[in-house]
């Protein structure tokens, strides 16, 4: 048989053999059962997706502008979160199965930031933030200070340390140890005057030679200023805007300075601390002994102890 004629009987066997197997009636059902199973795993995708789009909305929340508060006076602004549908069900697809615990979200900013504002005080963070910040004002207390410094490195902890000037110049190797601890270093004026009650010019020069020292001894720019004894006037704020910086006041206060026992202290900031919260404290034996308690209850409410900036920050808090 030649060449061609092999070539023919063997289209027509498979041919014969295609036709065979199509209609088999086994094969309609394997190829049916394939189509159903295809369908089936489409369908699940669809009402997937379909149920984290409807679910969606009860998960987000809009984002929140910097505000001017009557009694908080300036209040950070807050991201909103959003939900990204196609990520989420991206990570969902697997089990086929909505779970709220694999949304994937989108932070979206809010259009009035704190930088928007008239320059006012800011006392605290933003109420809906799970965050608080120490806020450790340091022109005396040295016998306390690495104490303090040793329990906030031991709790992982950055806190924000407001150096007077004249301080920092006469101890510049205890400044550039909170520096190198990683903590956030803000001005507290030169010499620790009443910033209510002196001139417009002497402010300006409170606040502009604590920044040279501060940034000499640690490479640092100030971001914020701390008032001594918490003593300003609109005009206060207004200069140290001028100077780049924020003005931080507190919102819970451990009059660490009347020497309370720790016990009292503790209760004290616990009774009254919330999201937000700045703590204002000193190098003093009652906050140094309270120190490592307070980190721990605070943590135990779920909240995070960050710097000034990191806790004004419009970012939210994901946990």
């Amino acid at each position: 048989m030649g060449n061609k004629w092999k070539h023919i009987v063997a289209i027509t066997a498979i041919a014969g053999i295609s036709w065979l197997l199509v209609q088999n009636p086994y094969t309609n059902e394997y190829l049916f059962e394939l189509k159903g199973d295809s369908a089936t795993v489409l369908k699940q995708k669809d009402s997937l997706l379909e149920e984290i789009e409807s679910k969606a909305a009860e998960y987000e929340a809009p984002p929140q502008d910097a505000r001017i508060d009557p009694v908080w006076k300036s209040v950070p602004g807050y991201n909103g979160l959003k939900v990204n549908i196609t990520a989420s069900y991206h990570v969902m697809k697997k089990d086929g199965v909505f779970d709220e615990k694999k949304l994937i979200y989108s932070q979206v900013a809010p259009k009035k930031h704190l930088q928007d504002l008239k320059a006012e005080p800011i006392y605290r963070a933003h109420p809906d933030k799970p965050v608080v910040s120490f806020l450790i004002n340091v022109a005396w207390g040295n016998e306390y200070l690495q104490d303090m410094l040793a329990v906030l490195k031991k709790n992982q902890v950055k806190a924000t340390f407001f150096l007077e000037g004249k301080w920092t110049k006469n101890n510049p190797e205890l400044a550039k140890m909170i520096q190198e601890g990683g903590h956030e270093i803000g001005n507290h004026s030169y010499s620790h005057p009443n910033m209510k009650t002196i001139s417009s010019a002497a402010s300006k020069e409170e606040m502009q030679k604590t920044n040279e020292i501060i940034e000499a001894v640690t490479n640092k720019k100030c971001r914020w200023f701390a008032p001594p004894s918490g003593s300003f006037r609109d005009e206060t704020v207004s200069i140290a805007s001028s100077l780049k910086m924020g003005t931080i006041m507190w919102s819970v206060d451990t009059i660490d300075w009347q020497k309370p026992s720790p016990e009292i202290l503790i209760q004290r900031v616990m009774s009254k601390v919330h999201p937000g919260a700045f703590i204002l404290m000193h190098p003093t034996e009652s906050s140094a002994r309270s120190l490592d308690t307070l980190i721990k209850q605070i943590k135990k409410k779920n909240l995070h102890l960050v710097t000034v900036t990191e806790a004004l920050s419009e970012k939210r808090m994901m946990h």
